[in-house]
């Protein structure tokens, strides 16, 4: 029994009922009040207009009293005309009701009624004027007919409130029924997902309801926890991978040296590619770090104005001996007046220095690196493209991924992360980028600031 209260769906039938029942009382208060309202106005006025004309004929009075009485067949019309010292002189009221004003308007009184059985105290209705000797002529009517009207709507409102509440409980049923079946079906989407089916998805119907809608965008976080699963498994056999070559290689190294080494400048050397390998690791490690750094959007508090051309200047100008030492030349053309974007500079400054610095090392030389900064369609865009090999149209989408090189770059220094912290940096600002290939054959990337405030994400 604590399960069922504790459940949505009799809590659901049960709101349902309780509001159908709020509904139903209203609607039957206000039936009854705009007909018991109507009745009494109407009998009011009818004991208003029966009055002063017996008021208004003073020696009719006692006529119009005996017509009034007369003309009921049911034993509901009371009057009474009475002298100066109160005596009455016609009509079925024992005694002027002490409480009725004799202002014309209609009251409900309690009075003596001198009927067939007997005398009999009862509550009526009635309106009273005084005549021009000092007398009294009332007007009466019993209060019958507006009481059966509260018994019969109270009666109604009884026998219809049972049917109303079952009706209103079996349809709360009904609907929080639906409402658990999608939730059942949910619950067990969700607990596969639990159990590690990263590829399960929560049912999504046809009527874009708010359920849909919620499971929908549930649906959309799991593909982005998918992918970022996915992503650090990748990663982690990246790093396994990319750590054990040079540590196999240094061990190996370092064992020769110990066994073969006969003097301390044979075991120098050893040592020395010993650190180098070891400074390749730990810069590899440091990227990894610096790019979890970036997505985790630790320096979004120190958004600034920027002034991104100054920014492609500047990286340009330090690639520039970097270019002449491999026989690279590097072009730059960079728009005036561009308003500046929000962000961090130290980053975009790294982020445009290591698409150059990819650039140049793929190009071979009498190659040319080409480095823009210009108003686009979208924003403003850096492009940076060069004359090398290119990427595959098949890769493209894949090189700003850790760890991942295309092709061409298999037997190039590096170890895939550059283009990662690219990407990481540009999400981190909201920009976006890509790589395509180049008009004149090679690579091309497309870092595009979006007009307006840049959206951190």
């Amino acid at each position: 029994m604590p399960d069922l209260f504790r459940s949505t769906g009799f809590r659901w039938a049960l709101g349902i009922a309780a509001w159908t029942t709020v509904m139903a009382l209203t609607m039957f208060a206000f039936v009854y009040w705009q007909t018991a309202d109507f009745m009494r106005e109407e009998l009011a006025e009818t004991l208003r207009l029966e009055v002063r004309a017996a008021a208004a004929q003073p020696a009719a009075a006692l006529e119009r009293v005996e017509t009034w009485i007369a003309m009921d067949r049911h034993a509901t019309h009371y009057a009474g005309l009475f002298g100066p010292d109160g005596t009455r002189r016609a009509g079925n009221l024992v005694a002027l009701p002490a409480a009725l004003p004799r202002d014309g308007d209609a009251a409900r009184v309690d009075a003596v009624l001198d009927l067939s059985q007997g005398r009999v105290d009862d509550a009526i209705w009635a309106a009273a004027l005084a005549l021009p000797d000092g007398g009294t002529v009332v007007i009466a009517h019993d209060t019958d007919e507006i009481d059966r009207v509260r018994t019969t709507t109270l009666r109604a409102l009884g026998l219809g409130l049972v049917p109303i509440l079952v009706l209103s409980g079996l349809g709360g049923l009904v609907l929080a029924g639906r409402a658990r079946r999608r939730l059942a079906t949910t619950e067990v989407a969700v607990a596969e997902v639990m159990r590690g089916d990263l590829g399960r998805r929560l049912p999504v119907g046809r009527a874009n309801d708010e359920f849909d809608r919620l499971a929908g965008t549930v649906n959309r976080m799991l593909d982005e926890i998918e992918h970022l699963v996915h992503e650090v498994q990748s990663v982690g056999d990246a790093v396994a991978h990319d750590l054990r070559t040079p540590l196999t290689r240094l061990r190996a190294r370092l064992e020769r040296s110990r066994e073969q080494a006969t003097s301390v400048a044979e075991l120098h050397a050893a040592i020395d590619q010993g650190l180098a390998w070891i400074d390749q690791t730990l810069a590899m490690v440091t990227a990894v770090l610096r790019i979890g750094e970036i997505e985790h959007g630790r320096r979004r508090a120190g958004f600034a104005p920027v002034d991104l051309g100054e920014v492609v200047r500047e990286a340009a100008e330090f690639f520039e001996p970097v270019a002449e030492d491999k026989a690279v030349a590097l072009a730059l053309a960079v728009d005036s007046g561009l308003p500046p974007v929000e962000g961090d500079r130290d980053l975009l400054f790294e982020a445009v220095s290591n698409l150059i610095d990819n650039a140049v090392k793929f190009t071979p030389a009498g190659g040319t690196v080409r480095v823009e900064f210009a108003a686009s369609e979208a924003g403003r865009a850096v492009v940076v493209s060069d004359t090398g090999p290119g990427i595959p149209e098949d890769e493209r989408a894949q090189v700003f991924r850790r760890f991942y090189r295309a092709e061409p770059a298999r037997h190039t220094p590096g170890h895939g992360l550059g283009l990662g912290l690219v990407a990481a940096i540009a999400r981190m600002h909201g920009f976006s980028v890509a790589a395509d290939a180049a008009p004149g054959g090679g690579a091309r990337f497309t870092l595009v600031c979006p007009a307006g405030p840049s959206r951190r994400t």
